[in-house]
């Protein structure tokens, strides 16, 4: 496949999804496509590399929440696609891929035509080989070039009652061999249905890609969802764009996007409409959805046992292991044991799908062990929550050379700082100070302060938290270098929050 077969091709990523199949590595502000496999890639980076192997990208759209897209950046830069033209749309709220998909054919509208073909990919895909899935997108692409709008459907190797099924019809015209009439979308069949729709050839698993132009989604979505199209577009015209360097962002308006009914792009669109093409393929692929997924990456020992980190067994048979720390295992059969610095699963491996009600149950009871790790990255550098208890919280902060956290207050908690290592720039109401190592400072609740590093090494500080309320989300900006929530939106949730 030459550069002539794709004109103009714009990768669109979708980095969405709690993942919560995948706790306790996958959390809310550190979800699913960030996680890190046994290669030292994430998900994510491998969906970057995988764009950049394409012919004839004019620019790769990164969907994502707003709150985690320092994340994606970074991983970015550390991927094959780093020298590409890259924008990212920021989500203020997840609304599921209908709406991020529809901005996105928006912003690429606008940008580049509505002749301009879309590659929707979900940034937490595992897919082998290179070469198959470049075949498959070229055979995507030219249908999508006839207007029609083209799902990638896989060819099953097993009874799978995980995944969605696309029934292939007739194959389409002779722009591509691969390429059938979607006749029907199915959702996660029962087991023996599913053994049923592989013997028959006709059903491939749903891989939740997509190929096609902007103008023609656009236009369908108009014919079957006006409401979520007009919505998204509202999001991205009002936007608020920012620049870093080369690389544009739009943070899709809040109002606007929050509006816009949560469904997905299937259930919007892909089901109703009479233009849907099914891209039959080889490819070995995986969601990776659960921990059954991951397991299934690792090479298993003589007892089926797969161990990522250290750990040492005994008349232990099929157990899936992840550590970062020693685990002794003795006399299990089956399960799956998942060690983080904060939690630890253990689930039944028949069970592995049921993870999710353990992260529904810690949102339920407010614990943070569903949003954050105990180290927790932000744009500015780090922290890691080393003790806590009643009424008191203990943090060790690192901040990145030439970085700076937003100027903000917290309404009720009073913090101490004492530094640890490097120079600190601090300002605290209407005092400034610079502290160097062993040197220290109180900030009481309700007053204005913000810590800058302005040296060229980082800067190391233990913070001591004491109050009523130690919440993350006690917290008002006024200014901010990373384009983080405005001061009234975040005192006006605060507010809601604590009166």
């Amino acid at each position: 496949m030459d550069n002539t077969d794709l004109p103009v091709l714009v990768p669109v990523v979708i980095s969405g999804g709690a993942g919560t199949r995948l706790w306790p590595v996958s959390r809310e502000t550190f979800p699913k496509p960030m996680m890190t496999l046994t290669d030292g890639e994430s998900l994510l980076q491998k969906t970057f590399n995988r764009v950049a192997a394409l012919p004839g990208v004019r620019e790769v759209v990164t969907v994502i929440n707003r709150d985690i897209y320092f994340l994606a950046r970074d991983i970015l830069a550390r991927s094959a696609a780093r020298a590409m033209p890259c924008s990212f749309l920021l989500e203020p709220v997840g609304r599921n891929t209908a709406a991020a998909i529809a901005a996105a054919a928006s912003w690429v509208a606008r940008r580049h035509g509505d002749n301009a073909l879309m590659l929707v990919l979900p940034a937490d895909h595992l897919i082998e080989p290179l070469e198959s899935f470049v075949e498959a997108v070229a055979a995507a692409a030219a249908v999508a070039r006839q207007g029609w709008l083209a799902t990638f459907g896989v060819a099953p190797t097993a009874p799978e009652t995980g995944y969605g099924y696309i029934q292939a019809g007739p194959r389409i015209g002779a722009a591509s061999e691969l390429a059938h009439l979607a006749c029907r979308f199915v959702e996660k069949p029962a087991l023996e249905l599913a053994k049923t729709y592989l013997a028959s050839g006709d059903y491939l698993w749903n891989s939740g890609m997509f190929c096609f132009s902007a103008g023609a989604v656009l236009a369908e979505l108009q014919r079957y969802a006006s409401d979520i199209a007009d919505q998204a577009a509202g999001s991205v015209s009002s936007g608020r764009e920012l620049r870093a360097g080369d690389q544009l962002s739009l943070e899709l308006d809040p109002a606007a996007f929050g509006a816009v009914r949560a469904q997905s792009l299937d259930f919007a669109l892909m089901e109703r409409s009479q233009r849907v093409a099914v891209v039959r393929n080889t490819m070995r692929w995986s969601d990776v959805g659960s921990w059954s997924s991951v397991s299934a990456l690792l090479p298993q020992d003589g007892d089926g046992n797969s161990v990522s980190g250290d750990a040492v067994l005994h008349n232990t048979r099929r157990c899936y292991i992840r550590s970062e720390r020693m685990v002794g295992a003795v006399g299990l059969d089956n399960l799956m044991i998942v060690d983080t610095e904060d939690a630890l699963l253990v689930a039944h491996r028949e069970h592995a799908e049921d993870v999710r009600h353990i992260v529904a149950a810690l949102q339920r009871k407010g614990h943070d062990a569903y949003r954050h790790h105990r180290t927790v990255r932000r744009p500015w550098g780090a922290y890691s929550v080393l003790v806590e208890g009643e009424r008191f919280k203990v943090k060790r902060i690192v901040v990145a050379p030439g970085q700076a956290l937003s100027l903000q207050l917290h309404a009720h908690r009073y913090e101490h700082w004492i530094v640890v290592s490097g120079e600190a720039l601090v300002e605290n109401g209407t005092q400034r100070a610079r502290l160097l190592a062993n040197q220290s400072t109180y900030i009481p609740a309700g007053q204005k302060h913000r810590l800058h590093n302005p040296g060229s090494g980082e800067l190391v500080l233990i913070e001591v938290q004491c109050g009523n309320y130690l919440g993350e989300d006690d917290i008002v900006r006024f200014e901010d270098n990373y384009g983080r929530a405005p001061a009234q939106a975040v005192a006006a949730q605060a507010s809601a929050r604590h009166a």
